[in-house]
């Protein structure tokens, strides 16, 4: 009988990532960023029809995509090898060559909205001020350019705007748990939510008239919920919310006179339909965990992009039928019962704090007994039920991975999402320890058979532990994490930079801290082999970070592989390099599997 191999990591990392998405207005086509070619590219379906086909060749990621409104053209925000300096281009709907609308060397370019006759692009860009940014009206037929909002205080983002294109809603980010709202008035400006010393943000700004805003905040709460303000009067309210979820984005649809709501709770996502006429709050089942894209179109019909932990990013329509699947992505050659869901457990940290996390275990008849800790990214982010390769991909080949939501996650209110500004490496670091303690108390883990990899914060983290808590694991992965928070603090783009002090700490008055809190540090006790990877066009992380430690360390005869992939940036945008980092990272574990 024929005899298959075993999936390896082509079979894991076959899998394809959808970035983006747009639809048109009468919905016969539908437009995404993914990665069929091993490179991301525009590709389209003609609805009903579910087969794609090629739009563009760039092979650059794309952040946004936006229909003009008469279908005439798209436009798209692509970057350039991870660089994140995402330029505006057009382009066909029947597809061809980009063609460059808004270019600025070394600026970024956001949030676009084209003006309901498509003559007129309204756009973020840090192309005039790096730090606050300005905002942008773009004339389509004459090139003529003006300036909107200027940025003042802190980077400033045009959000929304009114249907009569009068009154337009932006935000200024002081913090991630920081943001407020306002709408200028001609030059007026009002800010959305009550004046007050207490922080709190604000999120998914919809006009659904000239004159009535709905958004959702956390203003004077510990988990967001949806608000309303009326721009003749200049009042605020509270709508509705759910006890212990966070709303998040919100979208109109006029068919039913309704709002969409998209909630967070803990690791999976939520969606709600608010009736505007009965004032009725109803959960929307969704075929997915978590909610990564969110469009209702002009029929009333709803777009969604998600994963679940067992399945990779798809798109899925939602009409009276209920629920389709437009794209069909997988794990090629891998059944889905073979991959595994996420256990979810509790345990109290050392200073009592409830903390969730998951743990992707290996099925026993391939299990290896070894366990992965994986601190997230953000630091103010969370791991989420959903799908990736690199964890499928190492449970199905023997390691369990754990991946606790330590303080500062995000999905567990605000105060828990404050607990990690200005405490990079102290409560989250235990956070993270008291976590294994418990897997050696339940029994899910053994003291010699933990590994450590981390990305971003969770590189950071991993180098952290692995400098203060050596002893607790064989070796170590950190894929472009900082090791040095004063170099960090001073090298990450303009517009992060009036975030950081609050964010981070202050160099000079948290000098103490950041020193305590920084791997670069505890060179002395990083004792077990590690491997460094680092895209070389991070604008976030800079290579600096990883030479940095990787020199250190080298110079202290420590055994440090070191990757540094040159056409990359914050992550992996090329599936060549995907699958060739994760390949040397099970072979650097495997030779510790004894």
């Amino acid at each position: 009988m024929i005899q298959f191999k075993q999936p390896d990591v082509e079979n894991f990392f076959q899998t394809f990532g959808i970035q983006s998405f747009a639809v048109n207005k009468d919905e016969t086509q539908l437009v995404f960023s993914t990665n069929l070619n091993g490179k991301y590219n525009l590709w389209a379906m003609d609805l009903p029809d579910t087969f794609p086909y090629p739009l563009s060749f760039h092979n650059q990621s794309c952040s946004e995509i936006t229909f003009d409104p008469k279908s005439r053209f798209l436009l798209a925000v692509i970057d350039q090898d991870g660089d994140e300096n995402g330029q505006v281009y057009a382009l066909p709907t029947s597809g061809g060559s980009l063609e460059p609308l808004r270019q600025y060397e070394g600026a970024r370019h956001m949030g676009l909205r084209l003006s309901k006759d498509g003559e007129k692009l309204y756009y973020t860009s840090t192309k005039d001020d790096s730090t606050y940014l300005k905002s942008y009206e773009y004339n389509l037929n004459d090139g003529t350019e003006t300036i909107i909002q200027h940025g003042k205080g802190a980077s400033t983002h045009l959000t929304a705007k009114s249907p009569d294109e009068q009154t337009f809603a932006y935000v200024k980010h002081y913090a991630n748990t920081y943001v407020l709202a306002f709408i200028k008035k001609g030059e007026q400006e009002v800010m959305l939510t009550p004046k007050t010393d207490k922080q709190h943000t604000v999120s998914g700004i919809e006009f659904v008239s000239d004159n009535i805003i709905y958004f959702t905040t956390d203003f004077d709460e510990d988990f967001s919920y949806l608000a309303r303000f009326d721009v003749d009067n200049e009042t605020f309210e509270k709508v509705t919310g759910v006890e212990q979820e966070g709303f998040d984005r919100v979208i109109f649809d006029k068919v039913t006179n309704s709002l969409y709501i998209t909630a967070e709770k803990g690791v999976r996502d939520k969606l709600y339909q608010y009736s505007l006429d009965t004032e009725t709050l109803k959960e929307v089942e969704i075929p997915t965990s978590e909610i990564a894209g969110l469009k209702v179109a002009e029929s009333g019909n709803l777009y969604l992009m998600g994963r679940t932990a067992v399945r990779p990013p798809n798109l899925y329509v939602r009409d009276e039928n209920g629920w389709k699947q437009l794209t069909n992505y997988n794990v090629p050659g891998v059944k889905e019962e073979e991959l595994v869901e996420p256990e979810l457990f509790t345990y109290k940290s050392f200073d009592g704090l409830e903390i969730e996390a998951q743990l992707f275990k290996a099925k026993p008849d391939k299990d290896n007994g070894h366990v992965i800790l994986w601190p997230h990214g953000g630091p103010q982010a969370a791991e989420r039920a959903t799908f990736r390769s690199l964890f499928q991909f190492l449970v199905y080949r023997g390691y369990s991975i754990f991946t606790p939501n330590f303080r500062g996650s995000t999905g567990y209110g605000l105060a828990f999402s404050k607990m990690v500004e200005g405490d990079w490496g102290h409560g989250p670091r235990l956070d993270n320890m008291e976590g294994l303690e418990f897997l050696f108390k339940e029994g899910l883990a053994d003291r010699d058979k933990v590994l450590l990899m981390g990305g971003s914060y969770g590189g950071y983290m991993a180098l952290l532990l692995h400098g203060r808590h050596a002893d607790y694991f064989k070796a170590v992965v950190d894929i472009f994490g900082p090791c040095n928070l004063f170099s960090f603090i001073e090298s990450v783009p303009e517009h992060w930079k009036p975030v950081m002090k609050q964010w981070v700490g202050d160099p000079v008055e948290d000098k103490e801290k950041l020193t305590e809190d920084s791997p670069i540090q505890y060179l002395d006790t990083m004792t077990k082999p590690m491997f460094v990877i680092q895209g070389a066009k991070d604008p976030r992380v800079v290579k600096a970070e990883s030479d940095q430690i990787v020199e250190a360390l080298r110079a202290k005869g420590r055994d440090v592989k070191y990757l540094v992939l040159e056409d990359e940036g914050h992550g992996f945008s090329k599936k060549a390099n995907e699958m060739k980092v994760y390949e040397e990272v099970l072979a650097f574990f495997d030779g510790f599997i004894s």
